[in-house]
């Protein structure tokens, strides 16, 4: 698609993290493609509700509907971008798809816009996507390489989700749920690992590293693999990866090289974080890049997975010629990205946390993650489970997520449209009686978010820190908590 033709666009869904960045990168970005900014006003979208992120775009000029109606798109619009939570009988992409409007998803317009950039970062992985992405988006912008860059949340730096550059330099998450990295054509891709995700879509793991394998596989000639030596999934992966490569590690260990032609040739990854301290309210560890000590660096956000994070950033932007002391302080001056181990505020002296972490892995570690940067503190931890089919085929995992925690609040599960129908195979209620099988007893359960909120509220005394974690609308919980002070 030659995006110099397109006059007018309209996002359905353009509220969500995605398809908001999208339209900031048309209503900024895009104007340079063509003269005079012809882009301008001729950007329009909807979405079920308003929100801060709607009244941004709004400012840059975006004409934005509330509710999803034939009407609100133009009969000349060129081309209709669809977030996919959109369902096939939306008014909206129903009229252009009689109207023969090009209309294009999520993921497919962020492969035709990364298209016109020459050096192309893509980001992916079951964890750490997005704070991988905002961690060497700062790292690239400190270093000068001015570049485009697509995240997954509102980084606090930029006060957005999306940077708009003025380089070849893209980068973006790319997002695995029904082979969504297949759309993009980068020229580098970080690997951050691997895990059983979106089995509503894949069958099982193997169907996802079967995904993983093609995108990989993509690379050019030229092009270069970044992944976690760490996870033994993308280890088996880049064991097949004929390109170049580069690999990092939390654990200094020896390990195997992956020339197939001296299998037993051994080699110490190519970064590596050693002496680590953990601290209330910080992190330090040595970079040790092929062999050489660059020093101590330090991180002021919690949880070794966001060491392995910084880690992934910092072994690309080496390889790209970044000096070490630009890193160190690109890493030193990061502060997160919303509802990433989030201080919302506080209420009668207790710490609000909001987090996305939806999957048992990414729960258990962010409840680790909340013990070593508050040492000392009592945690409650208040999980809203996303998605009925994702509950009930990771059950087994996310009994195992919670007892490291002082109590739980266990909210009923988000039921996320678009993705599966409403099955009720499955409650939290579910979860809270088979963990307390497990002989774990501080743990409630709760119908809805008002009684979470209220049971949190009687609690509350007891508590030190209050860390609400889940990906569909449970954040809301910690902002009217925050505001209730």
């Amino acid at each position: 698609m030659n995006l110099k033709n397109i006059k007018k666009v309209h996002f359905i869904g353009i509220g969500g993290s995605g398809v908001s960045a999208l339209c900031r990168w048309f209503l900024l970005a895009g104007r340079s493609l063509g003269e005079g900014g012809y882009f301008g006003n001729q950007i329009s979208g909807s979405d079920v509700a308003d929100s801060e992120i709607i009244s941004e775009l709004k400012k840059l000029g975006a004409k934005i509907f509330i509710g999803h109606r034939e009407s609100n798109l133009d009969d000349a619009a060129d081309l209709a971008v669809y977030s996919s939570a959109i369902p096939e009988d939306n008014p909206e992409l129903k009229k252009a798809d009689r109207l023969k409007i090009k209309a294009l998803s999520y993921p497919e317009t962020l492969g035709e816009i990364m298209n016109n950039y020459s050096e192309s970062i893509a980001v992916s992985g079951t964890h750490g996507k997005t704070t991988t992405t905002a961690v060497l988006g700062l790292i690239l912008e400190k270093a000068g390489f001015n570049p485009t860059v697509i995240v997954g949340s509102v980084v606090r730096e930029w006060d957005a989700n999306a940077r708009i550059g003025k380089s070849d330099y893209f980068l973006s998450e790319a997002c695995e749920y029904r082979r969504a990295m297949l759309n993009l054509n980068p020229k580098m891709i970080v690997l951050t690992n691997i895990e059983k995700d979106h089995l509503d879509y894949f069958k099982n793991l193997e169907d996802i590293k079967s995904a993983f394998r093609e995108y990989v596989g993509k690379l050019p000639a030229d092009g270069l693999l970044v992944f976690n030596q760490d996870d033994p999934v993308s280890n088996e992966l880049a064991k097949h990866h004929q390109g170049k490569k580069i690999s990092y590690t939390l654990n200094k260990r020896l390990t195997m090289s992956f020339d197939e032609t001296s299998p037993s040739y051994i080699q110490t990854s190519e970064l590596r974080a050693e002496n680590i301290i953990q601290l209330a309210g910080k992190q330090l560890f040595d970079l040790v890049w092929r062999g050489e000590n660059l020093g101590q660096f330090q991180i002021f956000i919690p949880g070794i997975f966001n060491i392995s994070n910084c880690l992934a950033a910092s072994a690309l932007a080496l390889e790209l010629g970044v000096a070490p002391e630009i890193i160190k302080k690109a890493l030193a001056d990061f502060r997160g990205v919303w509802r990433r181990f989030e201080k919302v505020g506080e209420i009668n002296g207790a710490v609000i946390i909001s987090d996305y972490a939806h999957h048992p892995t990414a729960a258990r570690e962010t409840i680790k993650a909340a013990k070593q940067f508050y040492p000392g503190k009592k945690i409650l931890a208040v999980f809203q489970p996303h998605q009925e089919d994702r509950t009930k085929k990771l059950f087994d995992e996310f009994v195992q997520s919670f007892n490291s925690a002082d109590a739980v609040i266990m909210s009923e599960i988000y039921f996320v449209a678009g993705r599966t129908e409403k099955q009720k195979m499955i409650s939290s209620f579910d979860l809270v009686e088979a963990i307390k099988k497990t002989g774990y007893s501080p743990i409630f359960y709760a119908k809805n978010l008002e009684e979470t909120k209220k049971m949190i509220i009687a609690k509350l005394k007891n508590f030190d820190i209050i860390l609400i974690m889940g990906a569909g609308d449970i954040f809301k919980v910690s902002l009217e908590l925050s505001k209730s002070q």
